[in-house]
């Protein structure tokens, strides 16, 4: 647990983080922006209904994506950051990237998180700059790259595969000075449909030190391959899974649809207070 700017990371409210995607190619269609008048639309929406943290992308990382260069990621983030930042100065600004030098560019801009989806591995320098800044930062778990991670995707022992390698990162960055980090088990990176519901029924076996959990499975294929629909459908199973997310132990909620996470938070809050009235008068719950 930890504080950016006043905003408490991984106490008894979670955070809604709306995802802001500057690509073309994501694989969920209706997230896509591609100019700066759509951005400050939807982070405007983001704003009314209830975000606590804008999550600006500019690289597709769907399953079989083919990275993009730095040169092109920066063109994307640049005037996106600096449009954020000027438009909403008192929300906080996570960059997804996975480069150090993007990361470095950032902060510079503004930016109050990183979050990295090789959890430190796609490039050495990353837990220098994380560290020797004291930046907060998101540690996710990945198989291989956005390209290849699906071709052989973990099943079998998942969760401790996935907890192994998140301790073995966090050693890294604290010899590097880092300390405030968000862990992120990386569902649907390179794991199987049944692997994914393994880490979302076992968030709390993930729980590392004070480190708050974010979990991103907002329109995944862990929810609309098994029920045979689209991303486009997919809202509902997301209100489910977030919600059970919330009761495992999640801080952060990284999602498409703010409002609809923000009605599993209040939900999320009335089932806890009745837990803890129930057990004041001695109910099993």
């Amino acid at each position: 647990m930890f504080e950016i700017k006043g905003k408490t990371i991984g106490d008894a409210n979670p955070l809604v983080m709306g995802i802001l995607n500057l690509t073309s190619d994501s694989f969920y269609e209706s997230s896509r922006i591609l100019e700066l008048n759509q951005l400050t639309d939807t982070a405007h929406r983001m704003v009314l209904e209830g975000v606590d943290i804008f999550d600006l992308g500019a690289v597709s990382t769907r399953p079989g994506a083919i990275i993009t260069d730095e040169k092109d990621e920066l063109k994307k983030l640049l005037p996106a950051i600096r449009h954020i930042r000027k438009s909403f100065p008192e929300l906080l600004i996570s960059v997804d990237t996975f480069r150090s030098g993007i990361a470095r560019a950032m902060m510079d801009e503004g930016a109050d998180i990183i979050n990295d989806i090789s959890g430190g591995l796609a490039d050495p320098q990353m837990a220098e700059i994380i560290g020797r800044n004291d930046l907060p930062y998101v540690m996710m778990h990945m198989i291989g790259t956005p390209e290849t991670m699906q071709r052989n995707p973990l099943d079998q022992g998942v969760v401790k595969v996935v907890r192994d390698f998140l301790l073995q990162q966090l050693d890294r960055f604290y010899q590097q000075g880092a300390s405030r980090i968000i862990l992120d088990p990386g569902f649907g990176f390179g794991k199987t449909t049944q692997a994914n519901y393994d880490l979302l029924l076992s968030l709390e076996e993930l729980k590392i030190g004070q480190h708050p959990l974010l979990v991103g499975i907002s329109r995944k294929s862990m929810i609309y391959k098994p029920l045979n629909i689209f991303p486009e459908e997919a809202l509902y199973g997301t209100m489910a899974l977030n919600l059970l997310a919330l009761q495992r132990g999640a801080s952060i909620l990284r999602v498409h649809d703010v409002k609809q996470a923000v009605e599993c938070k209040r939900l999320h809050a009335l089932i806890e207070e009745s837990r803890k009235r129930m057990k004041a008068v001695g109910s099993s719950v």
